[in-house]
């Protein structure tokens, strides 16, 4: 605290050089105080978030993935601005239910967090049985990074762009096929939104992984598929795929030459790979505000924009009501689109 007193004054010294009378030197302490306190609540707000203990920040998955390194970024600078650590706790299995009912059944105080993803939006149309309500049980708090999958094709495939692609699957009903890293996954749901909108009947194969699937793409196994932007890049550069669209409404950065599927005639098309942090239902308003700012504060520092913008992501922070509200929409559109697809609850 002296040290920043100490600040404050040679502040006052800088910024009155000439100010030689009382009132003028005391008008400008004011000010810069007044200043000081509002930061200094802000930083002992965000200080006590958590009351104290430890923030477990779950990931439903095993280290080392997509999801793991994001939530390891944003547990480091989430530390650091609060001054609490902050860790992040794998606790993969059952498609992410096993984090997801972990956070939902937790003390609504701020120190048990979700890192949710597009998956989670899935499940409640894949699973007959599981043991919360993802909109009832959860508290959103805010976004923390989505980004586009890329529609890639076998150079063989005689198109350049969407409106070629789709001219060609309705001349060849069923006869070319897409694949993804399974029934269910965010890959396969692209491709049954691509199929509706764009009024055409792609083949749906299932592979292991979504890098496999590109791969397959690559070798003529399949005709066309929906990896990640950093999945797809190396190949691209090694013209073994060709690039006809992002998923997203916004191109990458990446690979900015590539665009929608929007612009590209399908009005509306917007899919994506996505983070998120949840609480537990209940948890106070004014926890939710301040985590809120913490993660925004996070997702906009460069160093994590620009690892982000390395693996083809952006950071994307909103506040907990417009995440609720992307969160159903997520969550009737997956279902829709298994229906359509006729996968049926297991």
């Amino acid at each position: 605290m002296a040290l920043c007193i100490t600040n404050v004054q040679n502040m006052l010294r800088i910024l009155t050089p000439a100010a030689s009378n009382a009132t003028a030197r005391r008008r400008v302490w004011l000010g810069v105080t007044a200043g000081f306190l509002i930061q200094l609540i802000a930083m002992e707000a965000d200080a006590q978030i958590s009351a104290s203990k430890a923030i477990h920040l779950l990931v439903g998955y095993t280290a080392g993935g997509a999801t793991d390194i994001t939530a390891r970024m944003l547990a480091q600078k989430m530390s650091a601005s609060m001054g609490e650590p902050v860790i992040v706790e794998n606790r993969p299995g059952a498609s992410g239910t096993i984090a997801t009912e972990r956070v939902s059944k937790s003390s609504p105080d701020g120190s048990t967090l979700l890192m949710a993803t597009a998956a989670d939006t899935v499940v409640p149309a894949l699973l007959a049985t599981i043991s919360y309500d993802f909109e009832r049980d959860l508290a959103p708090v805010s976004l923390v990074m989505n980004g586009p999958f890329v529609l890639v094709v076998h150079p063989s495939l005689p198109v350049r762009n969407v409106s070629q692609l789709i001219s060609l699957a309705r001349a060849q009903a069923r006869k070319i096929s897409y694949g993804t890293s399974g029934v269910g996954s965010s890959g396969h749901l692209a491709g049954e939104y691509f199929n509706l909108m764009a009024r055409v009947s792609i083949l749906h194969v299932p592979y292991k992984g979504s890098a496999e699937a590109a791969i397959g793409t690559a070798k003529g196994e399949i005709e066309m598929s929906y990896p990640s932007v950093a999945s797809a890049l190396p190949l691209l550069e090694a013209g073994k795929l060709r690039s006809l669209a992002v998923s997203t409404v916004h191109r990458s950065t990446m690979i900015p030459s590539v665009p929608t599927m929007h612009e590209s005639g399908l009005t509306g098309y917007d899919r994506a790979l996505w983070n998120g942090v949840l609480g537990p239902a209940r948890l106070p308003r004014d926890i939710i505000a301040r985590l809120g700012a913490v993660i925004e504060r996070a997702m906009n520092a460069p160093d994590v924009r620009e690892s982000l913008n390395r693996q083809g992501l952006e950071p994307r922070t909103c506040s907990p009501e417009q995440f609720a509200s992307f969160i159903h929409a997520e969550i009737v559109q997956n279902a829709k689109l298994l229906e359509l697809a006729g996968v049926k609850k297991q």
